[in-house]
């Protein structure tokens, strides 16, 4: 099968990334000595640099390890919580909103995205935080390449940084701003991580301690206190075509730091797939997964009408779970054991049939109420395309791009690995930081605001994240780190990927170049949270039969670019010590390195 590059295979260290620069920085550390989440965390501070339009540092980043001295499997969340000042009366009462805007700050999450690299690099590194942070540092004062994406972006949103957010016209658009395949820096961003440096190594020479005085740093100290006075300062314009102040304090801030736990898992013929919890929706993967079990995939033409009508159909019944039941499970009980028993599966598994449903069925569990659905997700549509605020300049108006997220692989010698995928705090996403160099994550526009409901707004809560780094284990021991960008789509991409590999024998690249597809079925988790029933998306190298057979099954077929879904990268080790790595081609700046 035609792949566009070859899939890399070595036995000392793998690493793939969305961009290459961080894939050799996460390689060069395992050169020099350092172990997998040593590189992990240099190459995820570097994308920070490289794609700020996917991801920085006040975003968010879940990741899933495997410690091979432990011989364990953990999930560190990454996702900051809402809030003190962040209610339902507050947004709906007293700003008169429906929705939590998609910019701005009112959305604003603690940001997650340095802490759980931290944490990483103290509980599992062997590297010092001035060594991973080097790299970043240096490629923020010195200027990094930008892939034409970053600066197509940035085009986008220009207007909005000139009227409207003049912090971030200083950041991203001095000099006249960045020009694609050039070199651009940003030196606020580097002293700030310097600043952080120098009081992590006021605390001595222990690498444990500085790091946690790295920590202390940023959740208690200069970054903290910057962010929360830049929040209380003045009202600053937002998706909703209002101007809005922050809620977010340095008081939220220190009182928040990441966390561990065990990921979830499910079986799937012979490998056990790993998620991160329900305050993700990796588990809709897992229940996808379930469900994908009792069809014979294998007889199936992975390429066919058939494979994506049962794949897509699989995705509309656990993604309308996801809509029903998950949440933050300290704040809701989500019976997620229930959901992903073989008992409730094949009961679910009675609803996919040859024709495509145009409706979002969540299931009936024992002893609960009926699911709740959102009936509205249609009607939003036109929130898309009209000016919300009538008379005033608004997001809408100036054109706000839409955005995404990287992912990391990282497998080292000793068997250590990790899936991470780090997100949120792009430049077009919230004003950027006076002092500090980079602006927040916006998942607060994940929250419905209704506290009853499982993802309803609560504060000290957290955003169902889309965000869903995978691990997988085969017969018990580990065996590959994979994921993707895409929002609503990484934890469809993800199992079509696996399925490719698990039923059709496929390697990681060619999973990854083999043309994907998508649907839009069921409310998206972003604001202004459409849904287009029974949408589905086929990437353009797909034989025209299959986009015929899909619409006569009464699936509403767009067929996109020829290399326009699916954005993947993953790392595998087999039995004899083998490593794989691939990523994807598609943008052309993933890349997979190893050796």
């Amino acid at each position: 099968m035609f792949t566009t590059r070859p899939e890399i295979a070595g036995t000392f260290g793998v690493v793939a990334s969305t961009h290459w620069i961080a894939s050799q920085v996460g390689m060069a550390v395992l050169e020099r000595g350092g172990n997998a989440f040593d590189a992990a965390v240099a190459a995820g501070f570097t994308l920070q640099v490289a794609e700020p339009h996917l991801n920085g540092p006040g975003g968010d980043c879940p990741i899933i390890i495997h410690d091979a001295k432990a011989g364990a499997q953990r999930v560190i969340c990454g996702q900051g919580v809402a809030p003190a000042g962040l209610t339902v009366a507050h947004v709906k009462n007293e700003l008169g909103l429906d929705l939590i805007p998609g910019t701005g700050f009112l959305p604003a999450m603690v940001p997650g995205a340095f802490d759980a690299w931290a944490l990483m690099l103290r509980d599992y590194g062997t590297w010092s935080l001035r060594d991973v942070l080097s790299y970043a540092i240096g490629y923020a004062h010195r200027g990094i390449h930008y892939v034409p994406r970053v600066v197509a972006t940035l085009n986008t949103v220009k207007p909005l940084f000139e009227t409207e957010w003049p912090t971030s016209a200083e950041i991203w658009l001095r000099n006249g701003g960045p020009v694609a395949g050039g070199l651009y820096a940003n030196p606020t961003l580097g002293r700030t991580w310097e600043r952080v440096l120098r009081e992590a190594e006021a605390a001595g020479h222990d690498r444990v301690a500085q790091i946690d005085a790295a920590r202390n740093a940023w959740y208690g100290g200069f970054v903290a206190e910057a962010i929360g006075e830049f929040f209380a300062k003045e009202a600053l314009l937002d998706a909703s075509g209002q101007r809005h102040k922050g809620v977010l304090t340095a008081h939220d801030m220190s009182h928040w730091r990441a966390s561990q736990e065990a990921p979830l898992r499910r079986e799937y013929r012979g490998h056990t797939v790993l998620k991160c919890g329900v305050w993700s929706q990796g588990p809709a993967m897992l229940q996808t997964l379930a469900l994908l079990e009792g069809f014979d995939l294998a007889g199936m033409d992975p390429m066919g009408e058939q494979y994506a009508h049962t794949v897509i159909e699989c995705m509309k019944l656990a993604f309308a779970d996801r809509e029903a039941f998950y949440g933050d499970p300290d704040f809701v009980d989500v019976p997620i054991h229930h959901l992903l028993s073989d008992e409730y599966a094949a009961e679910r598994r009675k609803l996919v049939g040859e024709a495509a449903s145009l409706d979002l069925r969540p299931g009936s569990l024992p002893g609960m109420a009926t699911p709740w659905v959102d009936h509205d997700a249609v009607s939003r549509m036109e929130l898309l395309t009209r000016a919300p605020g009538a008379g005033e300049p608004t997001v809408a108006r100036l054109g706000v791009s839409g955005a995404d997220t990287c992912h990391i692989d990282v497998i080292d010698a000793q068997g250590n690995m990790v899936s991470a995928t780090p997100s949120g705090g792009w430049f077009q996403s919230s004003p950027a930081i006076p002092g500090l160099g980079f602006c927040l994550g916006t998942r607060g526009q994940m929250f419905w605001l209704d506290e009853n409901l499982p993802n309803g707004l609560k504060p000290g809560k957290r955003p169902r994240t889309t965000l869903s780094p995978a691990m997988a284990l085969k017969d018990g021991r580990p065996w590959m780190s994979f994921g993707t960008p895409g929002g609503e789509q990484q934890d469809q991409w993800q199992p079509i990927m696996f399925t490719r590999m698990v039923d059709h024998a496929m390697g990681i690249q060619q999973a990854i170049d083999a043309p994907a597809f998508h649907t839009e079925h069921w409310p998206s988790s972003f604001w202004p949270r459409v849904a287009r029933p029974g949408k589905v998306v086929l990437e353009g190298r797909y034989a025209p039969e299959v986009a015929r057979l899909l619409t006569a099954r009464g699936h509403l077929v767009d067929v996109g670019g020829d290399w326009s879904e699916g954005r993947l990268t993953g790392a595998r080790q087999e039995a004899d010590g083998q490593l794989f790595a691939g990523a994807n081609p598609r943008g052309m700046q993933g890349y997979a390195v190893g050796r």
